[in-house]
């Protein structure tokens, strides 16, 4: 059994390579016939290793229910597909496979620490792709949903302000809303309104002042984040704004300035709360502090250690040792039992979703679309920078999920409202540039 397990293991990692070496090689394709054939092993792939993944766990597990949830999930996979091909021809086939394979190890990776968690998961990504299918088509036809900036501003503050006052306190940070025994994290969501907005607001060449009253609604968002203690997603908020502003103006100094205040921010920050200070000294010095503040991150650099490039294989190592494994921490759990390789290739499957996102911006002639996919792009590489660097001890841990891959319904719900919204971005570029030519 061990042995099938590793062989299995270097299977799963030579076939992510090859993923990932095709998901960069296909920017390269102009021919629609070399494009066609990259799909298609891509979509190969990504059902091969969904299948020696749960395999792998049916052999040591030995549970009819792992066979039902594996076939639902190749049935959300079968339909996914079918579905954004019938709707939407057009769309970047590429962003749809890199979804589905982040998608397919979140739910290995879920199943393998706590089935009740994956098949949370699993319906809650199946039923936001069944209510995400329509957002293309909206995103392509309403014209006017460039014109209510100062709308989605005031409407993300006020349901911050609501979570402020009467949301729930997680792990120091008071960002969470128990609707009906449902808990919901409305930042997550707010995230959205407030790209719309900023791309909103900053789509038209403004003075100063206008641009101060901008400003000012942006750092109400993230000082409200700062008093919710969810620095992650004040961090997050900042750094897409501070962007945005400057695709929008191509002036350095806001980007210089915003990064220095940004900094000075984060220094108040530690003074200001306690809970900050503990991660900066987790993170400074996790051993010392191993029985206590250090535990997780010391726990999540053994299991990253052990897993070693190869990994110990699915269901062999101690991932659930460490404390919200399975949301903030789901990276380690990976490079423990699947290797660091294959962690490594999780990476760069991220950056070829950026590098996408960023072409769907350069090809839009709206400056309101292009801003809007310069936010969403900078807001899924930050998240992704500091999920992965809080783990690995880059920088202090911000309790920031993975996308796609942590477990979470508000984070996965709003991650594919994004790349939903990107494809009707992408569409309509495509449809722009193709009436340009005629």
């Amino acid at each position: 059994m061990s042995l099938i397990v590793e062989l299995i293991q270097y299977l799963m990692i030579l076939l992510i390579g090859i993923y990932t070496y095709y998901s960069f090689k296909v920017f390269s394709y102009k021919n629609r016939i070399q494009q066609f054939k990259a799909y298609n092993m891509l979509t190969a792939i990504i059902f091969i290793i969904h299948f020696i993944g749960n395999a792998t766990l049916l052999l040591q597990i030995q549970s009819r229910k792992l066979v039902i949830l594996y076939l639902g999930e190749v049935l959300m996979f079968v339909l996914v597909l079918a579905l954004n091909r019938i709707f939407y021809p057009k769309f970047s086939k590429l962003l749809l496979r890199n979804m589905l394979m982040l998608l397919a190890v979140s739910f290995i990776v879920l199943t393998r620490l706590s089935y009740d968690d994956a098949v949370r998961q699993v319906i809650i990504v199946g039923c936001s792709f069944l209510v995400c299918l329509i957002i293309p088509y909206l995103i392509m036809k309403l014209q006017y949903i460039k014109k209510f900036g100062w709308i989605y501003g005031v409407i993300g503050i006020g349901i911050l302000v609501i979570v402020l006052i009467a949301g729930k306190t997680s792990f120091g940070a008071t960002n969470w809303l128990v609707i009906y025994g449902v808990s919901i994290q409305p930042s997550e969501f707010v995230k959205l309104l407030f790209v719309f907005s900023i791309a909103s607001l900053l789509r038209e060449e403004i003075n100063f002042r206008q641009l101060c009253f901008i400003s000012a609604m942006a750092g109400v968002n993230v000082l409200i984040l700062v008093f919710q203690k969810d620095l992650g997603g004040a961090l997050i908020f900042f750094v897409t704004y501070i962007f945005v502003l400057y695709a929008a103006t191509s002036r350095p100094l806001y980007l210089f300035s915003g990064l220095l205040g940004g900094s000075f921010a984060a220094f108040i920050a530690y003074k200001l709360f306690y809970h900050v200070r503990v991660r900066v000294m987790a993170w400074q010095d996790p051993f010392r502090y191993i029985d206590k503040e250090g535990y997780q991150i010391t726990q999540s650099l053994f299991a990253i250690g052990t897993g070693g490039w190869f990994g110990m294989g699915i269901n062999r190592g101690l991932p659930t040792d460490i404390p919200v494994v399975e949301s903030d921490f789901i990276f380690s759990a990976i490079s423990e039992e699947l290797g660091g390789l294959f962690a490594i290739c999780i990476i760069l499957i991220y950056a070829s979703c950026f590098v996408m996102i960023v072409n769907i911006a350069l090809n839009q002639e709206d400056i309101f679309y292009r801003l809007l996919t310069v936010g969403f792009s900078v807001m899924f590489a930050f998240q992704v920078i500091l999920s992965i660097g809080g783990v690995i001890k880059f920088i202090p841990s911000t309790g920031v999920t993975l996308p796609l891959i942590s477990q979470g319904g508000s984070s996965v719900l709003t991650t594919i409202i994004m790349f939903m919204i990107l494809q009707g971005i992408y569409m309509k570029g495509k449809v722009q540039k193709k009436a340009a030519t005629k």
